[in-house]
């Protein structure tokens, strides 16, 4: 309910006023295919061209990173571990940034950039798994070495690209890779990003019990009949085609993978599938309400999603730190 209510209030409210009575009428109309008076065209235009695919990317992404994000903190056993861990998001970036500066992927016009963001940010994820490998196989503590680590380096590669080739395109490019805009949501986008944002979390919904299982240790999962490192493989690549895909329609917006699974777990308890049931509905109401600050506050100027996520992530997460009742997996 509280998202249906999100939805609805972030559509109707923003920069331009229209209320929330017309807000729906339009919206009927739209979804009806009824007629709209020309009076009231540049508000159907606002309503259902602009705001509308907005605010459901911005549901699709939170929902998408608060699933990534449990998954993720289950699987490399560690409560600081979000959907960006693995150079996800830093990966994404260099592949935007060589499109940008490069002129490749020219054929796809306006989705070039995020077609090659989402590719990279593909291949940043494998290059950091097969890095990853050792004799006994992926644990979860060199995965996250690894992909800590090369973040900084696609992060280097970046920054080199728009040193070398320094056009106002690619550094604009960076600045949304980095801090996270809704902006370009359109009707194309959208069916897109949530296709493939909710089979993830279908799948992580079904490997509820074996991320259960997967906190615990690879020897005890053993023992209990779950391979820890096929199941990882599974859910390393699942992840990664989510974050592929969020990052390239919305840039890296830090703090909601991190933060909501922690708040979700102090809701509902620490099994997973419960936790995966609430977090996306918690990440989606969250997402809303912070892309609805961003393009209010400042009007007619948008703040970047990133920066505001840090400012409410971080006191939460600190509050969340000195809770003597709360430990990453329980209560």
């Amino acid at each position: 309910m509280a998202l249906v209510l999100s939805v609805f209030a972030a559509i109707g409210l923003g920069s331009a006023a229209i209320s929330l009575d017309q807000t729906a009428r339009l919206l009927w109309e739209a979804l009806t295919g009824g007629t709209v008076s020309r009076e009231e065209f540049p508000k159907y235009q606002i309503i259902w061209q602009i705001r509308t695919p907005r605010v459901l990317l911005a549901a699709v992404v939170g929902a998408g990173l608060a699933a990534v994000g449990v998954a993720m903190q289950a699987v490399v056993r560690n409560a600081l571990a979000d959907p960006f861990v693995l150079g996800v998001s830093s990966g994404a970036s260099v592949g935007a940034v060589a499109v940008s500066v490069t002129g490749a992927l020219a054929a796809l016009s306006i989705y070039a950039v995020a077609a090659g963001a989402f590719v990279a940010a593909l291949g940043a994820t494998a290059v950091v798994y097969l890095l990853a490998q050792g004799r006994a196989g992926v644990t979860p503590l060199r995965l996250l070495l690894t992909g800590v680590a090369l973040s900084f380096g696609f992060q280097a590669a970046m920054s080199l690209l728009v040193y070398l080739v320094p056009t106002s395109e690619s550094t604009s490019t960076v600045l949304f890779w980095s801090m996270g805009s809704f902006g370009a949501a359109t009707w194309a986008t959208v069916p897109i990003v949530g296709a493939v944002v909710l089979l993830g979390m279908v799948v992580l919904r079904r490997y509820g019990r074996v991320l259960d299982v997967l906190t615990l240790g690879d020897e005890t999962a053993a023992s209990l009949g779950v391979h820890g490192e096929r199941n990882r493989k599974v859910l390393f690549a699942v992840t990664a085609a989510m974050t592929g895909a969020m990052v390239a329609a919305s840039g890296a917006i830090g703090f909601v993978g991190l933060v909501v699974p922690h708040i979700t777990r102090m809701l509902v308890g620490a099994m997973h599938h419960r936790v995966l049931l609430v977090a996306p509905l918690v990440g989606a109401v969250v997402m809303i309400w912070v892309d609805l600050f961003a393009r209010t506050v400042a009007a007619p100027r948008e703040l970047p999603l990133g920066v505001l996520t840090a400012v409410v992530g971080v006191p939460v997460f600190v509050v969340l730190l000195r809770r003597r009742a709360y430990v990453f997996g329980g209560r």
